[in-house]
């Protein structure tokens, strides 16, 4: 049993928890996940971990409610407890001084993307960050944001805060003018693909994470079986960090559309109160 102990609503579908989770924030890595379980009938979900604090043992994770799970999980409040929370779970960011990097965190994508940036920055990168979202409201943590970056640019899609501009753009700009050693970028898949496809041409490492197509996160179910570099892998135990220049990512965006149907189905399910 893991105790909630504080709760926010970050925007209409985005919710923070604050975890009793002291043996996991002892340990956890920029880029590890956790699964959350919140019942004894509930299925795994797999969460990447926000930030988590050794002292005090507070381990934080931030999602969209998107199926009838994290529905399930944003009703949760504060003093609640979940059945299962089980982690640190897959491989750590690779965190060196590698230079400059850039550090791209857009929708939901922002919340995975802070810890890496926060690791980069403590060892002396020189980090720029870019993060975006659809419109201002799905925006959050600029603040925290802006203390872990020496440059932050923010965007939104429909132009309704600041930069009006995917997060492609101010990417290709950065990389036109300076030199640029690394890039992570965490969000959406599509927004994932399509930085990848913009940094190929400058030949800059570009990593990222498909968290996002992982279900059960042991390697048993096969839902986030990938092609990296012309090779099987599975995002929840060989990653979930890969070169993005190397991912088959028609295949992830298949990967990610698997389950919709189902999902549907369950989230009405729950909707109409029968689970």
């Amino acid at each position: 049993m893991s105790r909630i102990l504080s709760k926010e609503r970050l925007s209409e579908n985005v919710v923070k928890l604050e975890m009793d989770a002291p043996l996991i924030a002892r340990k956890a890595k920029a880029g590890q996940f956790i699964i959350i379980r919140i019942d004894e009938n509930g299925e795994r979900i797999p969460l990447t971990i926000a930030d988590s604090n050794s002292e005090t043992g507070i381990l934080t994770i931030i999602f969209q409610e998107v199926g009838k799970s994290t529905f399930q999980l944003g009703k949760k409040k504060a003093g609640e407890e979940l059945a299962d929370l089980v982690g640190p779970l897959g491989t750590q960011s690779e965190i060196e001084n590698y230079g400059t990097v850039i550090c791209v965190g857009g929708g939901i994508g922002i919340a995975p993307i802070y810890p890496i940036t926060k690791a980069l920055k403590a060892i002396g990168n020189n980090v720029i960050g870019i993060i975006g979202a659809r419109c201002k409201n799905l925006l959050f943590w600029e603040d925290k944001m802006r203390e872990v970056t020496d440059e932050l640019i923010v965007t939104t899609d429909d132009g309704s805060y600041a930069r009006k501009a995917l997060v492609t753009e101010p990417l290709k700009e950065l990389m036109e003018s300076r030199k640029i050693d690394r890039i992570v970028a965490i969000g959406p898949a599509i927004m994932m693909k399509f930085v990848s496809l913009t940094t190929k041409p400058y030949n800059i490492p570009t990593i990222v994470s498909l968290n996002t197509i992982m279900v059960d996160a042991t390697g048993m179910c096969g839902a986030c079986r990938c092609s990296v570099d012309g090779k099987t892998k599975f995002a929840c135990v060989d990653g979930p960090e890969f070169d993005g220049h190397k991912v088959d990512w028609d295949e992830v965006l298949k990967r990610s559309q698997m389950y919709r149907e189902e999902e549907k189905i369950a989230l009405k399910r729950f909707e109409r109160g029968e689970a």
